[in-house]
């Protein structure tokens, strides 16, 4: 039986912290999902549909290095029942620092909890990224700052053509 992770997040941008955590999760799983979530409560930078192709081109690599098939998909409701959709057994999560662990852990104990045959994995950041996160990496861009030490080079056009129509 193939192993089925999922991991979910904005990805808005998709940064180099979240292609680490896809790398050595393609090192786990023999199929990876990446959930885009599209949460109604939050206004996203960058529309779906290209965090979703951002998301294929910038993974593409990963797959074909490792062999393991990525796919990309949205949702809009609880993570724990995206997973269950992808017939996932594991779920990914990246940590960069303690206060991540915290609501993490709390997270996967509730995730536990409604859905006990899917498992949570918390991959810790590596020292090159953890500092990266989509939110700073906006709050630069906005300001008009250099964010291509955090983000590949295809975000940072979608990133600044974004920006542009806001």
């Amino acid at each position: 039986m193939a192993r089925i992770g999922f991991y979910p997040g904005s990805f808005d941008p998709v940064t180099f912290g979240h292609l680490d955590i896809i790398a050595r999760s393609a090192r786990l799983v023999d199929r990876l999902v990446l959930g885009v979530g599209v949460h109604h409560g939050k206004q996203a930078l960058i529309a779906a549909g290209q965090r979703i192709e951002l998301l294929d081109q910038v993974t593409r690599p990963i797959a074909e290095h490792t062999g393991v098939k990525i796919s990309i998909e949205t949702f809009d409701g609880l993570a724990v029942d995206a997973a269950r959709r992808a017939h996932a057994s594991l779920i990914i999560r990246g940590l960069r620092d303690a206060s991540d662990f915290d609501y993490e852990v709390q997270m996967g104990q509730m995730n536990g909890a409604l859905a006990p045959d899917i498992e949570t994995v918390f991959l810790a950041a590596s020292p090159a990224t953890r500092m990266i996160a989509s939110s700073l990496v906006k709050q630069i861009a906005r300001m008009g700052g250099d964010v291509t030490l955090f983000i590949p080079k295809e975000a940072v056009a979608v990133v600044k053509a974004a920006l542009k129509a806001t």
